[in-house]
């Protein structure tokens, strides 16, 4: 019923995120009264309705910054910020970046995202250092030529550590695959571990795999056991999170993932396009930050 309840109220200040929008208006949408509305949509958001609406207009106005001659102040119009100083004040904390400048970058290469536009504030306490360290994604997108993609499927593997039971684990510390990955010498990128959509996985085949991405006309030798498949051209939006301790691994990649699940794409300018490509991460390596790649299409 809770849930039901915080998808109506989403649901209108979608529809409604250019016109102004009051507690009433809220509560009606919900069907309650407007404190048990807003405390049920803080319990499952872990944002009050007016700091939701004030973080889509941001991601929506972001958006609306990438169309075709749009101006910084027509945009503070449409999404209802009380001045030009104002909407860059604003913008400019929540995003790292002067709206009027990301309006003539033609790439977000490169931009930086702070998480605490994104999704719910974190609750700082002695034990959060792993959380404070996490609250920066570095995002770009990436393009991907035509290529192929070799990779040693699971039987029924959703995760890395099922996958490996079922593959065996090689002299590498990784898999047994992704030694034999790693002597490819015709590879376009490293190695990666793939969840592949599934229009990419046969009849009793897991979702987890290794892979390697080659060249669109590679010829050469397929490992007993690998398969091959083709991928088209696409973007794909990477997520980079900051350098981790080997003993902050798991904890490090797991803040990472609730933080990429709360990323909108599209204020970019993007949606995610899961049947294209495979989701991919490269191998985890605290120097760098866990990495990992969607693929992803323009939004028309």
């Amino acid at each position: 019923m809770e849930n039901s309840t915080v998808e109506r109220i989403k649901a209108y200040i979608t529809e409604h995120i250019r016109e102004p929008i009051t507690a009433a208006d809220i509560a009606r949408a919900a069907g309650y009264s407007q404190f048990h509305a807003a405390r049920v949509f803080r319990e499952s958001t872990g944002l009050n309705p007016f700091e939701y609406i004030r973080r889509e207009r941001l991601l929506e106005s972001a958006h609306a910054l990438r169309g075709e001659k749009t101006r910084v102040i027509d945009v503070t119009l449409d999404y209802l910020f009380d001045s030009h100083e104002g909407f860059t004040r604003a913008f400019t904390k929540a995003f790292g970046i002067a709206p009027k400048r990301f309006s003539s970058v033609p790439k977000p290469d490169g931009w930086l995202i702070p998480y605490r536009v994104l999704a719910p504030k974190i609750k700082q306490t002695e034990d959060t250092k792993m959380s404070e360290k996490a609250t920066v994604i570095f995002t770009q997108i990436v393009e991907r030529p035509a290529r192929k993609l070799l990779l040693r499927r699971g039987k029924s593997a959703d995760n890395y550590f099922d996958y490996c039971e079922e593959v065996g684990c090689g002299e590498s510390g990784n898999s047994t695959p992704w030694d034999i990955l790693g002597t490819i010498k015709e590879a376009l990128y490293e190695p990666v571990g793939l969840w592949l959509p599934e229009n990419m996985r046969p009849t009793d085949t897991g979702e987890y795999a290794h892979g390697v991405e080659l060249p669109a006309d590679y010829s050469g030798k397929v490992p007993d056991g690998f398969d091959v498949v083709d991928l088209a051209p696409c973007k794909l939006l990477v997520f980079q999170g900051e350098p981790y301790g080997d003993e902050q691994f798991e904890e490090a990649i797991g803040k990472l993932w609730e933080r990429i699940e709360s990323f909108n794409p599209k204020v970019y300018g993007y949606e995610y396009a899961p049947e294209i490509a495979p989701r991919m991460q490269l191998s985890p390596q605290g120097w760098r930050g866990y990495i990992e790649m969607r693929p992803v299409r323009e939004v028309i």
